[in-house]
C-alpha cells in the first residue's frame, strides 16, 4: 500500500512540473504575442503547479507521516527552472503593463537573483524596478553588475546613465542644503 502511494505521488510530482512548463510555455506565446495580461496569468498557474514542491521548505504535513516524495536532481532542475522563468518573465510582462507595478517588478527580479545571481535580465529588470522606486543607489549596483555581464545592451548603458545622473543631481541638492545649514 505505502509503495502505491508514493509511486502516485511521484507520479503526481512530474505531472505538476510537466502542466506548469506547460503554463509557462502558453505564457511565453502570449508574452510574444503582446497579451501580456493573457501571460502574466499563464505564469502565475505554472507558479501554483509548483508550490509546495520546494524540497527546502518542509512540508506541513510531514508531522502527520505525510511528507512529498524527494525530488530526483533532474526534477529539482526542472523546478528551480520553472520558478526563476516564471519570476522573471512575470517583471517583463509587468514592465509592458500600464501602470507599471515598480515594487512587483522588484519582488519578482530579486527572487530570481536569489537563485540566478549573475541572470542579466533579472538584473537590469531589479534596476529598473529600483530607478523608478528612486533607489538610485540600489539601481546602480544592479546596472553596474549588468553591465560587467552585458556590456553593450544599450538599455542597460541608457539606465545606468540616467541613474548616474539622478545621483549626481541628487549629490549636488544635498551639497546646498549643508552649505546653507552650516555655511
Amino acid at each position: 500500500m505505502a509503495t502505491a502511494a508514493k509511486a502516485s505521488s511521484e507520479c503526481s510530482l512530474e505531472l505538476r512540473l510537466e502542466q506548469a512548463g506547460a503554463f509557462k510555455e502558453e505564457g511565453n506565446r502570449c508574452y510574444k504575442e503582446r497579451r501580456f495580461r493573457d501571460a502574466v496569468s499563464r505564469y502565475h498557474w505554472a507558479l501554483l503547479q509548483v508550490k509546495g514542491l520546494d524540497p527546502s521548505v518542509p512540508s506541513p504535513l510531514q508531522e502527520f507521516g505525510a511528507g512529498r516524495p524527494p525530488m530526483t536532481a533532474a526534477q529539482e532542475k526542472v523546478f528551480h527552472s520553472i520558478k526563476s522563468d516564471c519570476y522573471n518573465n512575470l517583471a517583463a510582462c509587468l514592465l509592458q503593463m500600464e501602470p507599471v507595478n515598480y515594487d512587483r517588478v522588484k519582488e519578482y527580479s530579486l527572487k530570481v537573483l536569489e537563485r540566478q545571481p549573475d541572470n542579466t535580465k533579472a538584473l537590469y529588470r531589479a534596476g529598473v524596478a529600483f530607478y523608478h522606486l528612486r533607489d538610485y543607489d540600489k539601481a546602480r549596483h544592479f546596472f553596474l553588475s549588468a553591465t560587467s555581464k552585458q556590456p553593450k545592451d544599450a538599455n542597460v548603458k541608457r539606465y545606468l546613465q540616467l541613474t548616474e545622473s539622478q545621483l549626481s543631481s541628487h549629490h549636488q541638492k544635498e551639497k546646498q542644503l549643508y552649505m546653507g545649514m552650516f555655511g
